[in-house]
């Protein structure tokens, strides 16, 4: 081929974006605006963000929604500091994404120029590679090596930082562009041969999902597995979505937000067979997780994910790749044409699997009759609301969920399930105040064909700020279900605990402030409106209109499941 010369480092980089079938830049770039001008002529989408931890945030939702890197530009100095928050949480959620920053060029470094800043030092430790790059030669080979970074092991926020010298400095490169693609390594044989062993001796195993199984099981291996062991099958907060909750055999989340009904599982398990978790302190919580001493089956691909606090097999690797092995040598115990297309389980193949949907039958029963009790009482409730919400949105939609004391109803089984053709997109245990808020216009662009419901707290709705504009400009149909108990009820809930106080984290709902031109707002604190309020903003959203429901809730309307824990863990 030709060589190809480009104006600046950023132009170079906005081509290989479009190479690598990048759709959509999010960021806000230096006052210098060569970022914007690499971008005309291309079919890129630039959203323009207020803040640049918005951008990451949101950049983060559309990874995790799209299952690809997503792209993020933003200035240098406090610019950078600002993005920090953002890329913490991508890396903590396995979010692949590129961040391309300006920064301070060689010449005047060190002489106090204008916002000069250490960004590489202080970024480095919260992504999964960092690097300046200081010559035009080495800026094709950094940015594929930071999209083939952000892609693969664990997936994560990669940050390459384009110095003032290179706005005006050519580029060329004379070969085609490397397209780097995420690959999944195959587990060694050796460690699959023990862990075979280790499910054939189990009687009383349990399937964990975790996050790092987004994407990675679209043709329902992983409920094949339980069907063939007779697992129930449990997802950590960051796993929703990866497997089917509609499934027999999905018994809700592990640890902290596990259903009452559920713990005599875990209680009894003699295997625990993780996948792709990092094993949490949420996930493991007791009694919601099983006792120290049962051995843990752990698959990841990265070892540093592997948790050492506990017994058993560890495989490094592919998810996927390893429950497919163990479906070529596993017996076909319970494998019949209806159990494939998901209609119903088959007569138990064992004590352990009749136990789990016992369980699984129980928990439903428990929450039908507590959504029969509230929908019969004055007032809108956290349980029925979720219940309406169910009714009134599309199969295909994507709940992206806060972890405030009150939106964390969403959280226990099962309250809210995610069939085969929804999602959920959870924050990671960092839980960084209005993740899910922001994070929700990425998700809408990643799946725009999908019904996006942001379930947040008053307090997670106001990080969103100046950005609800963006998502007005951008005719983002988003749908924020916003509970407002008029602050931070979860510090209100421990601060409640400890005795009286002069200080008020949270107390009478105050409202958004979202009454603005081009959002469909509505306040709701009348039940007989829900349905019919919902479904009006349901279909504004359709018509890419952003819709604000603003619920008032009490701060005393908490998940029975957390009640007993929520003094304990903050």
């Amino acid at each position: 081929m030709s060589a190809v010369t480009y104006p600046s480092a950023w132009h170079a980089a906005m081509d290989f974006a479009v190479a690598h079938g990048v759709d959509t830049v999010f960021g806000l770039p230096d006052d210098d605006l060569v970022p914007l001008r690499a971008l005309e002529g291309t079919e890129l989408r630039m959203v323009l963000c207020r803040d640049q931890r918005a951008a990451a945030f949101m950049a983060a939702g559309h990874a995790l929604a799209a299952g690809r890197t997503a792209l993020c530009v933003i200035g240098k100095g406090p610019a950078a500091a600002n993005v920090v928050g953002g890329l913490l949480e991508a890396r903590c959620s396995g979010a692949p994404m590129v961040v391309l920053a300006s920064g301070t060029g060689a010449r005047t470094r060190g002489s106090g120029a204008f916002q000069e800043l250490d960004q590489l030092a202080m970024i480095a430790p919260v992504v999964k590679w960092a690097h300046r790059v200081d010559h035009p030669d080495r800026v094709v080979p950094a940015i594929e090596r930071a999209f083939l970074v952000a892609a693969n092991g664990a997936p994560g926020p990669v940050y390459l930082e384009l110095p003032a010298d290179l706005l005006d400095v050519e580029v060329v490169r004379d070969r085609p562009w490397h397209q780097p693609r995420a690959q999944h390594p195959q587990p060694d044989t050796e460690a699959l041969a023990g862990s075979l062993v280790a499910l054939r001796a189990a009687r009383r195993p349990v399937i964990l999902v975790g996050g790092g199984m987004r994407h990675r099981n679209g043709g329902g291996e992983v409920e094949r597995l339980a069907e063939r062991l007779g697992a129930p099958i449990f997802a950590t907060a960051s796993g929703r979505g990866a497997v089917d909750e509609t499934h027999p055999l999905f018994c809700g989340l592990a640890g902290l937000y596990a259903a009452e009904e559920m713990l005599p599982l875990w209680a009894e398990t003699d295997l625990v067979v993780a996948l792709g978790s990092r094993l949490e302190e949420t996930a493991v919580y007791r009694p919601g997780f099983s006792a120290p001493d049962v051995p843990v089956l752990q698959v990841n691909l990265e070892p540093v994910d592997i948790s050492h606090e506990r017994p058993g097999h560890v495989v490094i690797g592919d998810g996927l790749a390893a429950v497919r092995s163990w479906l070529t040598d596993l017996p076909e115990r319970a494998a019949r044409p209806e159990l494939l297309e998901r209609a119903e389980l088959p007569a138990p193949t064992n004590e352990w699997s009749e136990r789990a949907q016992a369980a699984n039958r129980a928990a439903a029963e428990r929450v039908a009759t507590e959504r029969q009790r509230v929908a019969e009482l004055p007032g809108i409730h956290i349980a029925d609301l979720l219940r309406v919400l169910d009714e009134v949105l599309p199969e295909r939609r994507v709940l992206v969920q806060e972890n405030g004391l009150q939106d964390m109803w969403s959280y226990f089984y099962p309250h809210w399930r995610v069939p085969a053709a929804a999602d959920s997109i959870v924050p990671s245990e960092q839980t960084s105040l209005g993740f899910g808020a922001i994070a929700a216009a990425g998700v809408k662009l990643a799946v725009p064909g999908s019904a996006v419901v942001a379930f947040v707290g008053d307090g997670a709705f106001g990080k969103l700020g100046a950005d609800l504009e963006v998502l007005v400009e951008q005719e983002l149909g988003v749908l924020f279900v916003v509970l407002d108990n008029g602050g931070y009820g979860w510090l209100q809930a421990q601060l409640d605990k400890a005795g009286p106080s002069r200080y008020r984290f949270a107390g009478s709902p105050h409202g958004t402030g979202a009454d603005r031109p081009g959002v469909h707002h509505a306040v709701v604190d009348d039940k007989t409106r829900l349905d019919k309020e919902l479904r009006q903003a349901a279909a504004a959203c359709a018509a890419g209109r952003v819709a604000v429901v603003e619920i008032p809730v009490r701060l005393d309307d908490v998940p029975a499941d957390l009640t007993e824990t929520e003094g304990e863990h903050s």
